[in-house]
């Protein structure tokens, strides 16, 4: 099954441990990261791609609308949150996905996700079998079933291939690089780490085996992690 990656956010408590509850009972969705404000959502969006925003309008500083509107154009689906009425019009102004009135139940969000699910499948793009990137000032297709890993070095990233020792640098952001990969064959388990799944041959002490290699899997990246590990287990 394809999972779609999840941030929360929302100033208060309960209701954002609510909202975290909920997700975690949707199967197709994965929550990485859960917040109290709009500005560290932002930090965060910086660092990796994210499919789905679940934010709660009326926050400190930034709004959820606010960041909404900041981030229009780069293809996140947004569901709103909020226990205030008049935002709905504002929602649909920023193609929110859907605006959901507090308090409301894991049905109300189960069909606002599902709704987002069906959107984000109409724009995906169908992946090819390569990636083309420039490196060394030219550009180069790598096909994907020949990538091990990928590793994060600030503003580039270095593809660690099964075909050859030589690695390929190119300068990408890791957030960019993790957006263009099919998520069912890709994984990010590591601030630094993106993994093809279908290269993990041994898992030892919670790190992957490539080779020499050990990658380990972070805390914020290991809920996900063991749930493809269930997945595939028999």
């Amino acid at each position: 099954m394809q999972t779609y990656s999840v941030l929360v956010a929302d100033d208060e408590p309960l209701a954002l441990s609510l909202v975290e509850k909920y997700v975690k009972q949707i199967p197709f969705l994965q929550l990485i990261g859960s917040h109290n404000n709009a500005l560290s959502v932002l930090e965060q969006l910086e660092e990796e791609w994210v499919d789905l925003l679940i934010l709660d309008i009326q926050m400190p500083n930034l709004s959820g609308m606010q960041l909404a509107q900041q981030l229009a154009g780069q293809g996140h689906k947004i569901i709103f949150t909020t226990a205030f009425e008049q935002y709905a019009i504002q929602g649909y102004k920023v193609n929110a996905v859907d605006y959901l009135l507090k308090p409301f139940a894991f049905e109300e969000l189960l069909s606002a996700a599902q709704k987002a699910k069906q959107q984000l499948q109409a724009v995906t793009v169908v992946q090819e079998d390569y990636l083309i990137l420039k490196s060394d000032y030219k550009l180069q297709q790598i096909a994907l079933d020949d990538i091990l890993y990928i590793e994060g070095l600030k503003d580039y990233v270095r593809i660690h291939r099964k075909s050859t020792d030589k690695s390929l640098l190119s300068l990408l952001s890791m957030k960019s690089l993790q957006a263009r990969l099919p998520r069912h064959r890709f994984m990010r388990v590591h601030r630094s780490y993106i993994v093809n799944l279908d290269k993990i041959s041994t898992i030892e002490r919670g790190q992957l085996i490539f080779g020499k290699q050990h990658i380990p899997v972070s805390d914020k990246y290991k809920e996900a992690f063991q749930n493809f590990i269930d997945r595939r287990s028999v």
